[in-house]
């Protein structure tokens, strides 16, 4: 993956986008994640996350403003990359304690991050983001054709 977001021949294909955002999903280890209460004050913090092939899974404390505001509005902006080249997903987020997790998902982040909110405070919970819209671009010239992802179904 370049450092750009785009090749020297231009813009990136979307099949190449899509190939490459799924590739940062699966190895970073960090999202910045943006949520908003009731007020529509902002909340930005980075987060570990697991990506499951599917779904980006979170682990905050839900005493937090993050928490609390994913529990109230359901709804959650992630940033993975640099503004060079980001993804961008807008989800839908669903909590999960620690005791409703599916089999495999705690010892995956665990393994992933090398930290498992499981054997931490019991205010951590889980927090399962399903993408509605996923978005992938470097520069201006990829501003064109970003959306790889509308309404849940991949456009690529």
């Amino acid at each position: 993956m370049t450092d750009t977001g785009s090749s020297p021949d231009g813009p990136r294909s979307p099949e190449r986008r899509k190939r490459e955002a799924l590739a940062r999903l699966a190895r970073d280890n960090d999202v910045w994640i943006a949520t908003a209460d009731a007020t529509g004050e902002p909340c930005l913090v980075p987060l570990a996350f697991w990506w499951d092939g599917e779904t980006v899974w979170l682990a905050t404390r839900d005493t937090n403003p993050t928490g609390r505001n994913l529990c109230a509005s359901g709804r959650a902006r992630l940033a993975f990359g640099h503004p060079r080249d980001v993804v961008l997903v807008h989800g839908t987020a669903r909590m999960l304690p620690r005791e409703e997790l599916p089999d495999g998902v705690g010892d995956a982040f665990a393994a992933k991050d090398g930290w498992d909110p499981r054997a931490d405070h019991p205010s951590y919970v889980f927090f399962q983001v399903t993408p509605e819209v996923i978005q992938a671009w470097g520069t201006v010239p990829e501003m064109s054709g970003r959306t790889l992802m509308r309404a849940g179904k991949w456009l690529v």
